[in-house]
């Protein structure tokens, strides 16, 4: 099994946030067709607007505030998934026949998510499991909104592609994956 690599996501020239020092994020196949995922996010956490596990935010727009994200397809196909995995706990997914063309999401068991801040350091990890997710080979995005304490937004990603932020953007899911059939 391939460990995790760390792979460091790139600040939307449009939204440069000096509080953040460094955001890596990895992805990592299981065994058993799911995918363990990472996000470190480091630097003046204390300007930076972090929801905790007291505060309960609309699950529909955890992406509002800060969030980390993956989008998953598969290569060839229109058809894709979004999660938004928020630092209090609370997650969402959205489900796509298109581009932005949102459809109707079966409901799933939660996946695990734990959530460790020390210092000048928050990670936030998530299984998810293979029912969360297409079989075979995946083209993933690894992204994150991050939200400073005076309210503007900054966005993450491995590739941006031209224009304003879209991690929506086919172009964006830019790691490849082989996830085993269980």
């Amino acid at each position: 099994m391939p460990a995790s690599v760390d792979l460091a996501l790139v600040c939307h020239p449009d939204s440069p946030e000096p509080a953040v020092r460094a955001l890596v994020a990895g992805a990592r196949p299981l065994p058993d067709g799911g995918l363990a995922l990472v996000w470190r996010l480091s630097g003046e956490l204390a300007a930076l607007r972090i929801p905790d596990a007291a505060t309960r935010l609309p699950p529909e727009r955890l992406w509002a505030h800060t969030c980390f994200e993956v989008f998953v397809g598969t290569p060839g196909e229109a058809a894709y998934r979004e999660f938004n995995f928020s630092p209090n706990g609370q997650w969402m997914r959205f489900d796509f026949a298109g581009y932005r063309e949102r459809v109707e999401s079966p409901v799933l068991p939660a996946p695990q998510i734990t959530v460790h801040r020390t210092g000048d350091t928050l990670e936030l990890a998530v299984r998810l499991d293979a029912h969360h997710l297409p079989p075979g080979e995946l083209c993933a995005g690894l992204t994150a909104v991050v939200e400073a304490v005076v309210g503007r937004h900054s966005y993450w990603s491995l590739r941006h592609p031209a224009g304003k932020p879209d991690f929506h953007h086919r172009e964006g899911l830019a790691l490849a994956l082989r996830v085993p059939t269980p």
